[in-house]
């Protein structure tokens, strides 16, 4: 560990820890590198920031949270878990004071070569493995891994932070009936399909996360939080193209059902012949019965056998509709939590700044990107990256041209019936993005004619919980005359600046509107620092 001495300059929290720089962020909050100026080591301190913004009782359910998180974490001993020193109240909510670990997570890691070496993948889910043994031997599962929480030393170690939404066995009283939390693509499917986890859903979690740092990608992430929900549960992961020796367990891992998931022991027999280099290069996949049924309409492939319902199993649904209900309700949940802080403005129609926005489930809640900065790996066809003047860079179709509207800059192919909106204010009036929005509706509701919101709420985009978004509907009477529809991402990025990420269309073409949408904000590039 690096060992600095305290600069006097940043906030002192219970008279020793003296903050220093953010080294991360999530949807629960904001971490510190800090001093403990009585023991004279370096220490991270997370804040809690999610529950400024929030209602009486949430933030009651979220300080509940972290100081189960510090109970969980201290209840392991293993050199694979962060360790928690000290939780302490500042600020009318708490702060826990953890081990520094000097180097990246592996969310990182991925980013700079784009991929983690197979062998090197199986050394880090050893140690993923064993510190998830010890966790579950004390009766505490994680049910939050993914790469942004384990994070790499220089020393070679792999190590699990961030037990926020950890579960003591026997401890029911902090998450509300119906919700669940976690990232979405890293979900194991009996989650989503609101069944209560187990030391599998863990190992499952495991699987996602090995896949992502040997190919790159996340294997469920989807345009939206429902169709990601949907592939977890229904799809199988696109078929690993560099994960060598390591493909046999991580597609055993992310089997559908729990019973048919490789045990801990099992798992680190796999994980140590991958890293020794023993074992099949690849594995043919192995078809074992699962939940995954037939779309309505489509062939039946007779290979894919469907078991009855157990007692740990969903009913079969009827053409789609039982299984897109229950991963409806347990979106609603994810989404209903309040983990995240948001606000969002819009303006179409003529001068001045409005807000439009949002979609399905929180558009770009995640974080992960198809291409990396400056890079046009992964650009859609029919699209193209576009480096504005203004120092931003995204994705805008093919045919699309820059316009200015006063501060707001668009692109459009027919002069604004169709738009993508970006608005960058340096040095936003507003506590958050989410009363930015709020306020802005008051105006819309008075300037648009039959304004209807769909819906307006704080969101986390790319781990930032200063973010929001808004998506409304009008009639448009006088530039674009008839039904419209918009959609609105608005963030504060880490120097404060507020960007909002807008676009707009007829109402009758939306789903293209919206895939585009989507499309867009994986593109977005802010300018850089």
């Amino acid at each position: 560990m690096e060992h600095t001495h305290s600069t006097g300059t940043g906030l002192l929290l219970a008279g020793r820890y003296r903050l220093g720089e953010t080294i991360g962020r999530g949807g629960m909050g904001k971490v510190w590198r800090a001093h403990d100026e009585v023991l004279h080591r370096v220490v991270a301190v997370k804040e809690l920031t999610a529950g400024l913004y929030v209602s009486e009782a949430d933030r009651a359910v979220l300080h509940a949270r972290t100081q189960k998180e510090a109970r969980a974490a201290a209840r392991i001993s293993h050199p694979g878990v962060v360790t928690v020193h000290d939780v302490l109240e500042h600020d009318a909510r708490p702060w826990i004071v953890m081990q520094y670990v000097d180097g990246p997570s592996l969310a990182d890691a991925v980013k700079e070569p784009g991929r983690i070496d197979e062998t090197e993948a199986a050394r880090i889910g050893l140690h993923i493995l064993r510190a998830l043994g010890a966790a579950h031997a004390a009766g505490v599962l994680h049910r939050d891994i993914k790469p942004a929480n384990v994070l790499l030393a220089k020393d070679g170690r792999a190590l699990i932070t961030d037990f926020g939404i950890a579960a003591i066995e026997g401890d029911s009283t902090i998450t509300r009936t119906g919700e669940i939390v976690g990232s979405i693509d890293y979900l194991a499917p009996e989650r989503v399909r609101g069944h209560d986890p187990g030391p599998a859903s863990d190992l499952w979690s495991l699987g996602a996360t090995l896949y992502t740092a040997v190919e790159g990608r996340s294997p469920f992430r989807r345009s939206s939080p429902l169709s990601t929900m949907q592939a977890v549960v229904d799809e199988e992961p696109p078929a690993p193209v560099r994960a060598g020796r390591l493909t046999p367990v991580i597609l055993a891992l992310l089997r559908k059902e729990p019973s048919h998931r490789p045990s801990a022991a099992e798992a680190e027999r796999m994980l140590t012949d991958a890293m020794e280099g023993r074992g099949p290069v690849r594995a043919g996949r192995t078809r074992v019965p699962t939940q995954r049924l037939p779309q309505p309409g489509a062939a039946v492939d007779p290979s894919r056998t469907v078991p009855a319902p157990g007692p740990s199993q969903a009913p079969a649904r009827r053409g789609g509709r039982v299984r897109r209900a229950v991963i409806a309700v347990v979106l609603a949940a994810v989404l209903g939590g309040a983990a995240g802080l948001a606000m969002q403005y819009a303006n179409d129609g003529g001068g001045g700044r409005t807000g439009e926005a949002a979609a399905a489930g929180g558009a770009g809640t995640g974080g992960a990107e198809s291409a990396a900065p400056g890079d046009a790996s992964g650009l859609p066809e029919g699209w193209r990256r576009v480096k504005d003047v203004a120092g931003f860079s995204l994705w805008v179709p093919d045919g699309w041209r820059r316009q200015v509207d006063g501060n707001q800059i668009d692109y459009t192919p027919d002069n604004g019936r169709h738009r993508i909106r970006i608005s960058i204010d340096p040095a936003p009036q507003h506590e958050n993005p989410y009363m930015h929005m709020l306020d802005m509706q008051k105006n819309l509701k008075k300037r648009l004619p039959e304004y209807r919101r769909v819906q307006l709420h704080p969101n986390t985009f790319r781990d930032r919980t200063q973010s929001a978004i808004w998506e409304f509907t009008w009639t448009e009477s006088k530039e674009h005359p008839g039904p419209r529809r918009a959609i609105d991402q608005m963030y504060y990025e880490d120097d404060g600046t507020e960007y909002a990420l807008y676009m707009s269309g007829p109402a009758h073409d939306w789903v293209t509107t919206r895939e585009q949408f989507d499309t867009m904000l994986r593109g977005w590039r802010p300018p850089a620092p």
